[in-house]
């Protein structure tokens, strides 16, 4: 073989673009490709280099950022059993190729769409998750990072990507700059990525909110996934033509105590919404417990007035808002059903 020498198209005829321009040295020895033609072709000024240990980019000139991510999962990724495919076959296209490796962080973001990352192509690092037990150090622009149980992974341009919350907080642990930090989960909550909720779950399991920098981006987060979520609210009341609630009231018993804040309440039919915008690990477990003990407590007392309860996540809000509507709708339909509810006293809170 020359240096000129390409290899053989026809097994590699299966294969997309990239996996054809970016292979791990186990997959070109199965294509017919010996140590020496190998170490031949990678000398400087053939058409092949190494990209990775044990990864070589199949031609000359820097590698695309659609490259540098097949190759950095190829470098990740635990080899296959002896006799089984190291690529999807032409009968089975989309069988996973990359087993034990998931990218995360910044790349993971930029994937997912996040415009306040940096383009792919302009990091110098690519993040991927990898099971804790396995060897493998950090190599070249692979920065390898261990985890006692990979998440399953969101499939974007066909990679194996980490979900936005679990993205986010391997992106965090990484960044010391307040603003950074905060652009990035204001996005993801603004953006519609996901729900501040799980966003602090991540970042707790992550041991990351002992950090001021990061305690205050979380307050400003869940702050902007409330306004967010009381906005999708208001909307789904005026879209989907439910009666109008009296807004942001706190409910107390005449001359009585106070019996708690609503995010809406329809006085004649004595149904009350609430948005459950808690964040579920910002504290400590016993504070999460006393926390959801409080909402039900709340519940209890207002449910024994004869008031309908209807709490309704962001979440909720946002991926189904007509069968949340029709929720409420019914709630307030079958409040003929029921006996008066006592009277009390709305008030603006």
């Amino acid at each position: 073989m020359t240096h000129n020498t390409p290899l053989p198209p026809r097994p590699l005829r299966h294969l997309s673009e990239a996996h054809r321009r970016v292979l791990t040295v186990g997959q070109l020895r199965s294509h017919g490709i010996s140590t020496a033609e190998l170490t031949e072709q990678c000398r400087p000024g053939s058409p092949w280099q190494q990209l990775l240990p044990g990864v070589v980019l199949l031609h000359p000139g820097p590698p695309t950022s659609e490259e540098r991510l097949h190759g950095a999962l190829l470098y990740a990724a635990r080899e296959p059993a002896p006799g089984v495919p190291a690529q999807p076959t032409a009968d089975e296209p989309h069988r996973p190729v990359y087993a034990d490796a998931v990218i995360t962080g910044l790349a993971a973001l930029t994937l997912h769409g996040f415009s306040s990352t940096p383009p792919l192509l302009s990091l110098d690092r690519v993040d991927v998750l990898i099971p804790r037990l396995r060897r493998l150090r950090s190599s070249g622009y692979v920065h390898v990072l261990r985890t006692p149980s990979l998440p399953t992974p969101c499939a974007v341009t066909g990679l194996p990507v980490a979900p936005v919350p679990r993205a986010l907080a391997d992106a965090v642990a990484e960044l010391t700059d307040a603003v950074s930090v905060r652009r990035l989960l204001t996005e993801a909550v603004r953006a519609g990525h996901c729900e501040p909720a799980a966003v602090v779950r991540e970042l707790t399991q992550a041991k990351l909110l002992n950090r001021p920098h990061v305690v205050d981006a979380v307050d400003s987060l869940v702050a902007e996934g409330r306004a967010i979520a009381e906005d999708r609210l208001y909307r789904m009341v005026a879209e989907c033509g439910l009666p109008d609630p009296v807004w942001n009231v706190d409910l107390r018993l005449p001359g009585g105590p106070h019996l708690g804040g609503v995010d809406a309440y329809w006085p004649e039919q004595a149904v009350a919404v609430e948005l459950d915008t808690r964040a579920p690990g910002q504290g400590h477990r016993q504070d999460d417990d006393a926390l959801w003990s409080e909402y039900a407590r709340k519940r209890e007392h207002l449910e024994r007035l004869g008031i309908t309860v209807v709490y309704i996540t962001p979440r909720k809000l946002r991926q189904s808002l007509e069968q949340q509507a029709t929720v409420v709708r019914t709630a307030l339909m079958a409040s003929g059903d029921r006996d008066p509810a006592a009277y009390v006293v709305v008030l603006p809170r």
